[in-house]
């Protein structure tokens, strides 16, 4: 899907501009650290009108020209690049993201689900991941791309090996890979959660990609087999109720225009990691999704306040 010309339009010719509720959240959004960057899982959600959006929009109408009024809300200052899993895009396509936000903005790009899925071709390819994902990212979106996420989905442990040799083959890729940009590797499988996992990020130069969901161990003992977040870009993930599936969420809460599900203690555990992050140094970049409490806007400003009152 090619960029039309007016998604560089900003302002009322615009087909959608920034909700004034949104800028109402400007002064919350200067008292948070600047390391901290708080963002969703892609920006086309219809319901977000008088949230994000200030009127009503389709989903394609939002796809193409929604970016730069979602980058004008003060508390989104990174988003979750979905559409990337599901094709390579090019570095044009990127380009033209970069273009319309701040340069304080940060996009999460997912790797193609082709490298991430064991059984297919191309998973843990190297050379697939730089002409796929990482070169055309790096080229299009320069120092605004975030991290580059590698999202693993859940697996039974034949299929790769067993976890020790899941780690020693996302060694030798992430050392193959080379990426100029920081990659950070999300797993849903917990016995994957090992030494040698650690071992391999590290010595790849990658990082754990934190998430909180129902197929993976919670953030608490995350960190307690990880250990602090290191200095650098950090990737937490905020993306499902506990007890809920994907689909029903979805179902349940859509339009995603509230908070359907408050879960104060993920709230609680997110904010308590990303400040721990941004002590450790390095970007921060926090993605919440809408089925983890039923509207991510909603859930990025409960989060904003409870970090600003803890700070």
């Amino acid at each position: 899907m090619d960029v039309q010309p007016d998604l560089f339009t900003t302002g009322s010719a615009a087909p959608v501009d920034v909700a004034p509720r949104a800028l109402d959240t400007a002064a919350l959004a200067d008292r948070l650290p600047s390391a901290l960057h708080l963002g969703t899982s892609s920006w086309s959600f219809p319901g977000w009108a008088g949230i994000v959006y200030d009127r009503e929009a389709d989903k394609g109408v939002l796809a193409r020209h929604g970016l730069p009024a979602y980058a004008r809300h003060p508390l989104l200052r990174t988003v979750g690049v979905d559409r990337s899993y599901y094709e390579a895009l090019p570095e044009r396509i990127y380009a033209s993201w970069a273009s319309v936000v701040p340069d304080g903005f940060r996009f999460v790009v997912k790797a193609t689900r082709s490298l991430v899925t064991p059984g297919e071709t191309a998973f843990l390819d190297a050379s697939r991941a730089r002409d796929e994902v990482v070169g055309p990212a790096a080229a299009g979106l320069g120092e605004k791309v975030g991290a580059v996420l590698m999202q693993f989905p859940p697996t039974s442990s034949h299929a790769v090996g067993g976890p020790r040799r899941f780690a020693e083959r996302l060694y030798r890729f992430l050392e193959a890979v080379d990426s100029p940009v920081p990659i950070a590797v999300e797993i849903r499988t917990p016995g994957w959660l090992t030494d040698d996992y650690g071992a391999a990020l590290q010595h790849g130069g990658a990082t754990h990609g934190w998430v909180v969901h129902p197929r993976m161990a919670p953030l608490a003992e995350q960190r307690r087999i990880m250990g602090p977040p290191p200095p650098g870009p950090t990737v937490i993930r905020w993306m499902l109720a506990p007890g809920q599936r994907y689909e029903s969420a979805r179902d349940a809460w859509s339009p995603f225009d509230r908070l359907r599900a408050p879960d104060p203690a993920n709230r609680t555990a997110v904010a308590a990691l990303a400040l721990e992050a941004v002590s450790a140094g390095g970007p921060t970049l926090v993605v919440v999704n809408n089925k983890a409490e039923g509207s991510s806007p909603a859930s990025i400003e409960a989060l904003a306040r409870l970090v600003c009152e803890t700070v």
